[in-house]
């Protein structure tokens, strides 16, 4: 089993195509692209830790979506993700952070007192931009696909 990262795919969301400069036309031709490169990369038995706004829709929307995508998902919840439409779709919900090794994941950029000593904030929330203190995985920065753990760790090595 190998574990992926990703933060803010933003499914069925169509402003924020414009919003973020993403290169796509539509949000069908989005949402095609972002399952194919995660399906290529993530497998069936594979964890995929997500880290917030996964896909605005309806319940059954939301559901149909997971449902393309290889791998068990763990959500980290971020603002776009509404209880009431992601509780039913089947993911492993966390409502605050995890930390695994060195590494805190959060949807949002966690603040430098807030981040204990030795740890690396992966996070997402601020898609194209740099992050300052960590390091963001929205699909902006990751060519719209999951990274494996170990790519993870070659931009943590680059950057710190």
């Amino acid at each position: 089993m190998k574990i992926f990262v990703i933060s803010d795919t933003h499914f069925n969301h169509e402003n924020i195509i414009s919003y973020t400069g993403r290169p796509f036309k539509t949000i069908d031709e989005m949402n095609r692209e972002i399952i194919k490169k995660w399906n290529n990369k993530v497998g069936k038995e594979d964890l995929v830790i997500h880290l917030g706004d996964f896909a605005l829709g309806s319940k059954e929307e939301i559901k149909e979506l997971k449902n393309k995508l290889n791998g068990t998902i763990l959500l980290i919840r971020g603002n776009h993700d509404h209880q009431s439409k992601i509780n039913e779709a089947g993911f492993i919900i966390i409502e605050d952070c995890i930390i695994i090794e060195d590494k805190i994941f959060s949807h949002y950029p966690l603040p430098k007192e807030e981040i204990p000593n030795g740890l690396i904030n992966v996070h997402g929330h601020i898609h194209g931009k740099e992050s300052l203190g960590g390091i963001n995985v929205s699909v902006e920065k990751t060519n719209y696909e999951p990274l494996e753990l170990e790519e993870l760790e070659k931009l943590v090595k680059n950057k710190f």
